[in-house]
């Protein structure tokens, strides 16, 4: 075990998967001399050489079709985008051929691309540097879509990633970057790339968080423990596919469900696993599914951020609302708190 930050353990993983198989590359803008914008691929093109840590024009478009022609050929490219909002030049790219290659080949043609997407809010950016586009992603049949929340999961899952034969979008939050745990830098033992897990077990709510969001949760659960209410805390990690077993045998055990992701609201995650744990445990549910996200609107200054994006209280609000105990929805506890 090794003590290292979220952004170290993604360097550890990039570093063991170009050291361990020639065909891996890594290709971004500012990756090799600069060591990326936040300095995740510092030292690898030093240790590498740039034929394999490859600095690219600032064009994504051109970036992911150059990606899918090394893909095609039997290489292993993992490629950075800047920031999350960087990525729609790339966007036609993605959906049509890199989802689709496979598909269209009946098999033939196998695409083992990694995307790494710093996404998220949190730093005080302005839009197109702190947003959340993965259920864009997610929507699009053909691609992996994971978000990791911890330094473990962050070496485990990139380490995953680049191995995996299917292209993956690995959506990583950049305001956890300085988070320090221990991290193991093997992957003996380590939960399929798929599986959600439980971060913190509970009996009366299930709070289903990914990647930034799963910190605050486990705030929120140990705030509403002082206040007798138990919260089984679910980190997601893959948002395509959805671990629906594990969701749906904590939502049979606690007969609650509050989902919380930065993503605005309409169109969201939070609403097709709200409609998907309704369908598959109606009859289990003691209060309707509720989610606390982001808002409909476009990416906020950097001033409002911490307005927009859902935090401690907001969380322990959607719990207050799916244990009937008063909430911010409630208009008669509203009233009594103007009165009081």
């Amino acid at each position: 075990m090794t003590s290292m930050t979220f952004g170290r353990a993604i360097t550890a993983g990039l570093r063991d998967a170009l050291a361990g198989d020639p065909k891996v590359v890594l290709m971004g803008e500012d990756i090799g001399r600069l060591g990326g914008v936040f300095r995740i691929t510092d030292g690898l093109q030093a240790e590498f050489g740039p034929r394999r840590v490859i600095d690219t024009p600032l064009a994504e478009s051109g970036i992911m079709g150059t990606a899918v022609g090394l893909a095609y050929r039997g290489y292993r490219p993992v490629v950075e985008i800047q920031f999350d909002g960087f990525i729609y030049p790339a966007f036609d790219q993605i959906v049509s051929q890199v989802a689709k290659m496979h598909y269209r080949t009946r098999g033939a043609v196998k695409l083992p691309l990694t995307i790494r997407v710093p996404f998220g809010g949190g730093i005080g950016s302005p839009e197109h540097h702190s947003e959340s586009p993965e259920a864009y992603f997610t929507h699009t049949s053909g691609l992996r879509v994971i978000s990791v929340s911890n330094p473990q999961d962050a070496y485990t899952m990139i380490r995953q990633a680049v191995e995996c034969d299917d292209p993956v979008l690995y959506f990583e939050p950049k305001r956890r970057y300085h988070t320090k745990a221990e991290v193991d830098l093997t992957l003996d033992g380590a939960l399929p790339m798929g599986a959600a897990r439980i971060a913190a077990p509970g009996t009366d709510v299930t709070l289903v968080a990914y990647g930034p969001l799963v910190m605050t949760a486990l705030d929120a659960a140990a705030a509403a423990q002082d206040d007798g209410v138990s919260v089984e805390v679910i980190d997601l990690r893959s948002l395509a596919p959805i671990d629906y077993d594990a969701v749906e045998a904590s939502v049979r055990k606690t007969g609650r469900l509050v989902v919380t992701h930065e993503a605005a609201q309409s169109g969201g995650l939070g609403a097709e696993i709200a409609a998907s744990i309704t369908e598959r445990c109606f009859d289990y549910l003691e209060h309707a599914p509720v989610r606390v996200t982001g808002f409909d609107i476009p990416y906020p200054p950097a001033r409002l951020e911490k307005h927009h994006l859902p935090d401690l209280d907001r969380i322990l609000d959607g719990v207050d609302r799916v244990m009937r105990r008063p909430n911010s929805l409630d208009r008669t506890a509203v009233l009594e708190g103007v009165q009081g």
